[in-house]
C-alpha cells in the first residue's frame, strides 16, 4: 500500500481506527475521518505511534452537516489530488427522532446521506488514481430493513432500530446502483458486513433500556480489529481488483436481502438522494475525465 492514499471516516474509535491502523502498517498515508477535533488529533498520534507511519493526516468532519461536508471535503480534494481508496465507514444510533440542520432524520443522514454525498465530493480525487475503491461499511440489519420512501424521516412510528435498518439497506442499494450508473468503468465500489462488532455505538443518544440492551447483545460480538478485516481485505488486496458491485461478509461475497435487489428502489433511492444533497448529476463531476 506504499505510496497509495487511504481515507477512513469515523476513523477515530472501533472498527474505523482499526482499518486505518490496518493500513497505516501497511504503508499507505492515512486520511483518518471523525466529528470531534479533538479525537481526531489523537488518533493521528495514535496512528503514528501504533503504525510507526509518519504519514497520517486527519480532519474533523460534522458528516451529519451538508455543507461541512462539501465544505471539508473541497479542502481534502485540494490537499490530496489523488486518493485511492475511500472506506465510508462512520455510522450513528438514535433511540429517539432527531433531525440534523438540512431537517433530515439523523440515522438516514449519517449513515447513509454522508455516504452519498461524500463519495461524490470526492470523485474528482478517487478518479485520478489507477485503481480506486470505494467500501461502504453496511451490515446484516439491512435484512431487516425496509425504505419508506412515502416517510423516510419515519415521523409516524421511529424507532431506532426501524432506522437503522433502513439506513444500512440504503448502503447496499447505493453501492449496486452506483455500479449500475457508474461513468468510469475503473471506479469499485464494495459493500461489507463486518458482524456484530463490541462498540461503543449503542450506547450513545440512547435512552437507557437500549442502552442496556446494546451492552448484553455486544458481549458476544467480534473485536474491532476483527470486525475490520474485511474493510482492509477490499482496500489493499489484489485479488478483489475490479470485482465490484458486491456485498462482501469475512472476505467473501455474500447474497444480501432480496430487498436490496429491488432495482425500482435503488433508483428511487439514488433520485431520493440526489435531491435532498441537491445534485443535479451525480457523475458530471468527472465528466471531463477519461478511461
Amino acid at each position: 500500500m506504499k505510496g497509495k492514499v487511504c481515507l477512513i471516516t469515523g476513523s477515530s474509535t472501533g472498527i474505523g481506527f482499526e482499518t486505518a491502523l490496518a493500513l497505516a502498517r501497511k504503508g499507505a498515508t492515512v486520511l483518518t475521518v471523525a466529528r470531534n477535533s479533538e479525537k481526531v488529533k489523537q488518533a493521528v498520534e495514535d496512528l503514528i505511534e501504533e503504525s510507526g507511519n509518519e504519514n497520517i493526516d486527519g480532519f474533523d468532519i460534522d458528516l451529519s452537516s451538508q455543507k461541512y461536508i462539501r465544505k471539508r471535503a473541497g479542502e481534502i480534494v485540494k490537499k490530496y489530488p489523488v486518493i485511492d481508496v475511500l472506506v465510508n465507514n462512520a455510522g450513528t444510533w438514535y433511540s429517539r427522532l432527531t433531525y440534523t440542520e438540512d431537517n433530515i432524520e439523523m440515522q438516514f443522514a449519517v449513515n447513509h446521506l454522508a455516504y452519498f454525498l461524500f463519495t461524490q465530493e470526492l470523485l474528482p480525487s478517487l478518479v485520478r488514481s489507477d485503481d480506486p475503491r470505494i467500501i461502504n461499511v453496511a451490515s446484516n440489519s439491512h435484512f431487516h430493513g425496509k425504505m419508506h420512501f412515502n416517510d423516510i424521516n419515519l415521523t409516524k412510528k421511529y424507532h431506532g432500530l426501524r432506522a437503522y435498518a433502513q439506513s444500512k439497506l440504503a448502503n447496499v442499494l447505493f453501492t449496486y446502483e452506483f455500479e449500475r450508473r457508474k461513468t468510469i468503468s475503473k471506479l469499485s465500489v464494495y459493500c461489507v458486513q463486518p458482524g456484530l462488532v463490541k462498540t461503543n455505538i449503542g450506547l450513545k443518544h440512547t435512552v437507557s433500556f437500549h442502552g442496556l440492551a446494546w451492552k448484553i447483545r455486544r458481549l458476544s460480538g467480534v473485536t474491532p480489529a476483527e470486525g475490520a478485516e474485511t474493510s482492509i481485505y477490499l482496500a489493499s488486496s489484489e485479488e478483489v481488483r475490479g470485482i465490484s458491485g458486491k456485498y462482501w461478509d469475512k472476505m467473501k461475497i455474500k447474497k444480501s436481502s432480496k430487498g436490496s435487489m429491488m432495482k425500482e428502489d435503488a433508483a428511487r433511492l439514488w433520485l431520493l438522494s440526489e435531491r435532498l444533497c441537491d445534485i443535479d448529476d451525480y457523475f458530471e463531476i468527472i465528466a471531463d475525465e477519461t478511461e
